[in-house]
């Protein structure tokens, strides 16, 4: 019997615990072996709660336990998780995690730790929750040279820019609305501001590399500026709006961004709405293969986090190869990337729009107090230059190629 472990009782780890007694049999006949929670920890007690037998308020008791092989932990953030998971690791103890910003923070370092202490640092639920992406990566396209990546990684964005395209409500109504839902924490910075977005990107990209893509040096932009005129105009065009991380490894460098882009209806990730994900990947020799999925939530997000336990039952003692050394990705500067945008200014200054950007195409929805184009292919540089002798803009949407 291998007795495991779980940190954090709250919706993922709940959704472990669920997992592993509802799915019991089948998990263990994949594991080749019985698995047992033998603790919770967490700081709450639990009273009427089925396993509440099970929970402990103290770590030590789980790290100095020789029977613990698997620890899940769910806890979040970087403090206490970083320090709970390297005690586990260096003890011999296999950290499956969902911990996303655990995982883009000190990732190389536990996977090292890890490899050294003969057990496992595995992270399937931190980037698409129930998306199989990590192991794809990992082991079925090996055979490839991974050479760009897009994903739609965030449910709540996904959600609301969804909502505004089908109704052509605003931002912030929306907002409120998947607050109201569940779907957007009461402090949505995170999520609409792209900040988890970039974190999911930089796990991506690192194991994409081979080397530690830095979340810190990726380019992040949320989509607070998007407004239903935003839509408006990508109707007329046959595109819709999506919050996508990137990275590219081409001849002119690596290059990795979050922010809002306009994708036509012929590109795989337009059909993905409301709160599901997609990982749009392009090999060399296979060329382009998508994963589809939920992309948070209790259940999904556990059930990648217990796909990573059956792994570490099948592997005890033995470490699984994950390719993310700590040698860091010298990212190229978002400047020299180029691309096509589409820009809405004033109607007074559509000459100046006109004489800075020379060549353009116009987009008119009947808005008589704006206007609005699509440049040609620039470097964001040069856009930038472009747009500042223009008088600036009342917003401008990247164009995916």
């Amino acid at each position: 019997m291998i007795q495991i472990a779980v940190l954090g009782y709250g919706t993922v780890g709940s959704g472990v615990v669920e997992v592993i007694e509802t799915n019991k049999a089948d998990i263990n006949k994949k594991a080749g072996e019985e698995l047992n929670v033998k603790y919770i920890l967490d700081l709450r007690d639990f009273p009427g709660d089925p396993y509440e037998s099970k929970v402990v308020h103290d770590y030590n008791i789980i790290l100095n336990d020789p029977e613990v092989a698997i620890i899940c932990e769910t806890m979040g953030g970087q403090k206490p998780a970083y320090d709970f998971t390297k005690q586990a690791l260096l003890a011999g103890k296999s950290v499956c995690t969902s911990n996303k910003e655990l995982v883009a923070a000190h990732g190389p370092e536990l996977i090292q730790i890890a490899k050294e202490n003969h057990c496992n640092y595995l992270f399937e639920a931190s980037v698409g929750g129930g998306i199989p992406i990590i192991r794809p990566l990992n082991y079925s396209l090996t055979a490839e040279k991974i050479d760009g990546i897009t994903g739609i990684l965030n449910g709540t964005t996904n959600y609301i820019l969804t909502k505004m395209d089908k109704e052509g409500a605003d931002f912030e109504e929306v907002l409120k609305e998947a607050q109201e839902k569940g779907y957007a924490e009461r402090n949505p910075e995170a999520d609409v501001e792209g900040y988890d977005a970039c974190r999911k990107i930089a796990i991506l990209s690192s194991l994409m590399c081979g080397k530690n893509v830095k979340y810190e040096d990726i380019y992040t932009e949320g989509i607070t500026k998007i407004s239903a005129a935003d839509f408006k105009y990508a109707k007329q065009m046959n595109k819709s709006v999506k919050l996508l991380a990137m990275s590219r490894d081409t001849q002119d460098g690596f290059f990795a961004m979050v922010a809002p882009f306009m994708i036509s209806r012929e590109h795989p990730l337009y059909s993905v709405s409301d709160v599901f994900n997609a990982v749009y990947v392009h090999g060399n020799m296979l060329g382009d293969s998508m994963y589809y999925g939920r992309g948070a939530g209790k259940l999904p997000t556990a059930s990648a986090v217990v796909s990573d336990v059956v792994d570490c039952a099948r592997h005890q003692g033995k470490t699984i190869m994950c390719f993310w050394d700590a040698e860091d990705v010298q990212v190229a500067d978002i400047g020299e990337a180029k691309r096509k945008f589409f820009v809405r200014v004033k109607a007074d200054q559509r000459e100046a729009a006109m004489e800075a950007f020379g060549s353009l195409a116009e987009v008119n929805v009947g808005l008589t107090d704006e206007f609005a184009f699509m440049t040609q292919v620039l470097s964001e540089k040069e856009f930038d230059e472009k747009l500042e002798k223009a008088g600036g803009c009342i917003n401008r949407i990247r164009m995916m190629a």
